[in-house]
């Protein structure tokens, strides 16, 4: 199994360019099941978690070409991928696959709309919390789908072969259950309206998707959108909007080491709240032309609170990294989980590199210390995962991260372009 080796103690300078978004890219994918038309997206990362869609994806029909060519990798950070899903030959999403990434179970929505029938396994357990579905099982009901679970799945179908536009308000924000129902809602008969939305970019950039394809949505970023149905959406071409997430991590990177890197292709506006935050801890930040340039001179680093919260708020996906930064700020800061209920495993692996840190319920205390010492640590979750690389880049001698197919599910190429800016860390395999 790989690991990663990391002897830090470098700062970080040079450019990083930033991959296309993950939790964009997905349900992008998705959305090319509501046509038989192809849709053809560009800025695709290449990560685990998008060859398991496209693997999920082949499942219900959706044939996939990268660049015109039939492959799975081409030189560079931005791919450009077409799917066609003229034929569904399989409404069915089995356990096998829906079980190795909870975002597939999300192809309900657009099967549902679209076939007017769909099979879809529940996504089961996940190492961050429960994340249950009945949200997007409740809206869905709302849009006149009749639902029933049986031995693991559920078994949707439409009546009249369509859905029917309604009102629904989400009893809590939910990024997936937004991006399940504004698909679904595309095709069906009449106006719907989803109140208490998501309003992530990620939103914002499926929307601009949709109405590409023939769509007609209204709203996307606030809390109200509206959406008139269509008979059917065309394809489209459409970016993926870059990576707040990577973003925000190489970000903090730069302000555990200090350094001075361009973030190449990065978008300010899509985690403003972040990178105040990273601000307040002794960085400086500033817009370019080519995308964020980030900054730290050597002074120490300053604790700061933080709480997560849904967008525009500091998210969720950047808690752990921001966690390791704070190792080794000058005192004591407290960061504060309330969107998943077990996102502190890291805790412990953090520990083994000399971290002071305690928790008390959903909120963890971390009392900065001078120094962290290289040890061997296990990947539990994605974010976790690179959150024990920006504290090895800091830590005196040698880290070793292992189980890095957690990295891989959503950096891309990561230890490339760290080392490209004077790390020195690097993939073992076997």
């Amino acid at each position: 199994m790989d690991r990663i080796r990391i002897v830090g103690g470098n700062e970080l300078a040079g450019t990083i360019p930033i991959s296309g978004a993950k939790n964009a890219a997905l349900p992008l994918m998705i959305a090319s099941l509501l046509t038989d038309d192809t849709l053809t997206l560009e800025n695709v990362p290449h990560l685990a978690d998008v060859e398991q869609l496209i693997r999920i994806l082949g499942n219900h029909g959706v044939d996939y070409s990268v660049n015109g060519r039939r492959e799975k990798q081409q030189e560079g950070y931005s791919r450009t991928i077409n799917f066609s899903a003229r034929n569904i030959v399989d409404t069915t999403a089995p356990y096998e696959l829906v079980s190795k990434m909870r975002a597939s179970f999300w192809v309900i929505g657009p099967l549902l709309a679209r076939m007017g029938e769909a099979k879809v396994s529940l996504p089961g357990g996940c190492a961050i919390g429960t994340r249950p579905v009945d949200l997007f099982l409740e809206g869905l009901q709302v849009l006149g789908a009749e639902l029933d679970v049986d031995t693991g799945y559920v078994v949707a179908k439409t009546k009249n072969g369509r859905l029917v536009g309604n009102r629904y308000v989400f009893p809590k924000v939910s990024v997936g259950a937004t991006h399940v129902l504004m698909m679904a809602a595309s095709l069906a008969k009449g106006e719907t309206v989803l109140e208490n939305a998501a309003r992530e970019p990620e939103i914002v950039n499926l929307a601009e998707c949709l109405n590409a394809m023939g769509a007609k949505i209204h709203g996307a970023g606030t809390p109200t959108i509206t959406i008139q149905g269509v008979e059917a959406l065309s394809g489209a071409r459409v970016r993926v909007i870059p990576d707040r997430i990577e973003t925000g991590t190489y970000a903090m990177a730069v302000a555990m080491t200090g350094g001075d890197v361009v973030l190449e292709g990065a978008r300010p506006d899509l985690l403003q709240s972040a990178l105040d935050i990273i601000v307040e801890t002794g960085a400086e930040i500033t817009p370019t032309n080519e995308g964020i340039r980030v900054k730290r001179n050597g002074a120490g680093i300053s604790p700061v609170d933080v709480t997560t919260a849904p967008f525009p708020a500091f998210p969720t996906d950047l808690q752990a990294q921001f966690m390791g930064l704070m190792t080794m700020a000058n005192g004591k800061s407290r960061i504060t989980e309330t969107i998943f209920e077990n996102r502190f495993m890291h805790v412990q692996e953090l520990a083994r590199l000399g971290a002071h840190i305690t928790l008390s319920g959903q909120t963890a205390i971390v009392d900065g210390v001078a120094k962290l010492k290289g040890a061997p640590v296990m990947a539990t979750d994605l974010r976790a995962s690179v959150s024990l690389v920006i504290a090895g880049l800091a830590a005196e001698g040698e880290t070793t991260v292992n189980r890095v197919y957690h990295l891989d599910r959503g950096f891309e190429r990561l230890e490339e372009k760290l080392s490209g800016c004077g790390a020195v860390i690097e993939r073992i395999s076997g």
